[in-house]
């Protein structure tokens, strides 16, 4: 048996503390790092597109599968944009929507935030593992 889901009713606010709300799938999605790593290179070619082949050159370390399966929920959720030209080998050319645009912001400052306290968690954890080792 599935999970019973919902959707908001439009123009409502999730709850994120609803367990049937779909705001939890949506911040599972975004707060992913290769959700973030393609807003930011999308981001910073906007208004222009990217070409899957170079998204993946400039998001290192992730596979052709898990960059498609990204791009295909962005593409779901409206906030990123796919064309194809139909050339042998196809093209494939992805960019920001309106909505996605306005995802890099917060984004933006979750990876800032991250980057400027990174020292400070690893020596949290690293004291946390050396608690741990001694138990």
């Amino acid at each position: 048996m599935t999970p019973r889901t919902t959707r908001t009713p439009e123009g409502a606010r999730g709850d994120l503390f609803d367990p049937l709300c779909p705001t939890r799938r949506l911040l599972d999605r975004i707060g992913g790092k290769w959700t973030s790593m393609a807003v930011k290179v999308l981001a910073e070619a906007s208004p222009d597109e990217v070409r899957f082949a170079e998204l993946q050159r400039r998001m290192t370390g992730v596979s052709q599968k898990m960059l498609s399966v990204t791009l295909q929920a962005l593409c779901r959720d409206g906030l990123v944009s796919r064309r194809v030209e139909t050339t042998v080998p196809p093209r494939v050319y992805y960019g920001l929507t309106e909505l996605g645009l306005s995802l890099e912001i917060p984004l933006a400052a979750v990876r800032q935030w991250a980057e400027e306290h990174m020292v400070e968690i690893d020596r949290a954890q690293q004291s946390a593992d050396a608690v741990t080792e001694d138990t």
